[in-house]
C-alpha cells in the first residue's frame, strides 16, 4: 500500500517539478514531513530550482508524518528525508543504516505556552503538560527544557499525548491540560488566543537536531554524485533564507498558508538563527538524545553519536570553496 501511494505520488510530483527539465540525466527523491520553517530549504530548492539549475531533476513531496516517511526511506522509494534526530536515532538503533548527511535545526525553536494565571516556570509543579504524542519531538523538548529549569517531568508533572497545535490549544482552553509546546511560527497564534508565553526554549541552546536530512549508507555509497549536488542545493538555500528575507519569509507564508507578518517575522528571527552555515550534521547534536535514552536502552548507552551521522559530504563541499564563495558575495 505505502510502495503503490508513493508511486502515485511521486509520478504526480515529477511531473509537476521537471517541467521542461527532461533532459536532466539525474533524479533525486525527497521527501519531508510537516509544514515547519525548519523545512524551508526544501521549499527554496523548489521554488528557485536549485537543482535543476545542476542537472538534478528533483521529485519532492510532503507526506504527513516521520514514520511514514522512514519507512518511505527504508523501502528504497525515496533518496533522502527531512525529519528529526528522534527518527534516526531510533532507526539505527533498531539496525536500519540511516545516516544524518545534513543538519539542518541545531536546537529547538520551541516555547513553553502556559494557560492563564502561570506566571513562572516554578508553578508548573503539579500541572498537566500536553505534547503532540509521547516520544515525539515535543515530548523531548518539552522534558528536556523542565529539567533545565530545575523540574522533573516525570515526577513534578504530568505529561500527556494532546495531539497537534489546535488540538493542544483546545486543551489549553478547556483545562485538560495547563501547559504544553509550541514551535514557532504558532507561538503567536498562542498570544492572541490569551496563554502565556512562559519560556524560550531555543534561548537554552541544547544541542539537539530538530531537523536534519537522513539518508542511508547504502543510498550515500550508490549515489554520492547526486547527493553532493542535493547538498548544495541545501546549502545555498539556507544561505538565500539567511540573506533574502523578504523573499524567504513570503516563500515560507505561502507554505505554512500564513498571512501573519507578526508570526512570520518570529519564526524568521528563530529558525535562521537556528540554521548552521554549513549543514555539517555534528554528533552533539545526536549525543544529547542518546544520553537521554541511556538510562532506558541498553543500545543508547552502547551507541556512538559519530556513527550516526556522516559529514563527508558537507566537507567535500566545503573544500570546493563553495560556502567561502556564498558567504563573502
Amino acid at each position: 500500500m505505502l510502495r503503490r501511494l508513493l508511486a502515485l505520488l511521486f509520478a504526480s510530483a515529477a511531473l509537476f517539478c521537471l517541467g521542461g527539465s527532461a533532459l536532466a540525466q539525474e533524479r533525486i527523491r525527497i521527501a519531508w514531513a510537516g509544514a515547519s520553517p525548519a523545512n524551508s530549504a526544501i521549499w527554496i530548492i523548489q521554488e528557485k530550482k536549485l537543482l535543476q539549475k545542476q542537472g538534478v531533476a528533483p521529485e519532492i513531496i510532503s507526506i504527513s508524518a516521520s514514520p511514514t516517511v522512514l519507512q518511505a526511506l527504508l523501502a528504497g522509494e525515496i533518496d533522502v528525508s527531512a525529519t528529526s534526530v528522534a527518527t534516526l536515532v531510533s532507526s539505527r538503533l533498531a539496525g536500519a543504516d540511516t545516516v544524518m548527511i545534513l543538519g539542518i535545526v541545531r536546537t529547538f525553536v520551541d516555547h513553553i505556552i502556559a494557560a492563564q494565571g502561570i506566571t513562572s516556570v516554578e508553578q508548573l509543579k503539579g500541572k498537566v503538560g500536553g505534547v503532540n504524542r509521547i516520544g515525539s519531538t515535543s515530548d523531548i523538548g518539552l522534558r528536556f527544557a523542565l529539567r533545565r529549569l530545575g523540574l522533573d517531568p516525570e515526577r513534578d508533572t504530568r505529561i500527556i499525548t494532546a495531539g497537534g497545535n489546535p488540538e493542544r490549544f483546545a486543551a489549553l482552553s478547556k483545562g485538560v491540560i495547563q501547559f504544553t509546546i509550541i514551535p514557532e511560527p504558532f507561538v503567536r497564534e498562542a498570544l492572541r488566543l490569551g496563554f502565556k508565553d512562559l519560556f524560550d526554549i531555543g534561548s537554552l541552546k541544547i544541542p539537539f537536531w530538530w531537523n536534519g536530512v537522513l539518508s542511508r549508507e547504502a543510498i550515500v555509497k550508490a549515489k554520492r554524485p547526486v547527493l553532493l549536488k542535493f547538498a548544495r542545493a541545501m546549502i545555498e538555500a539556507i544561505h538565500f533564507n539567511k540573506t533574502n528575507k523578504e523573499e524567504a519569509k513570503a516563500i515560507w507564508g505561502r507554505n505554512l498558508r500564513i498571512s501573519d507578518p507578526a508570526g512570520l517575522e518570529r519564526a524568521y528571527q528563530a529558525y535562521t538563527a537556528a540554521y548552521p552555515d554549513n549543514l555539517l550534521p555534528t554528533p552533539e547534536g545526536v549525543k544529547t538524545l542518546l544520553d537521554d535514552l541511556a538510562a532506558r536502552d541498553p543500545k543508547a548507552a552502547a551507541a556512538d553519536p559519530k556513527a550516526f551521522v556522516d559529514g563527508s559530504l558537507v566537507r567535500e563541499v566545503e573544500a570546493s570553496g563553495f560556502i567561502k564563495q556564498l558567504y563573502t558575495r
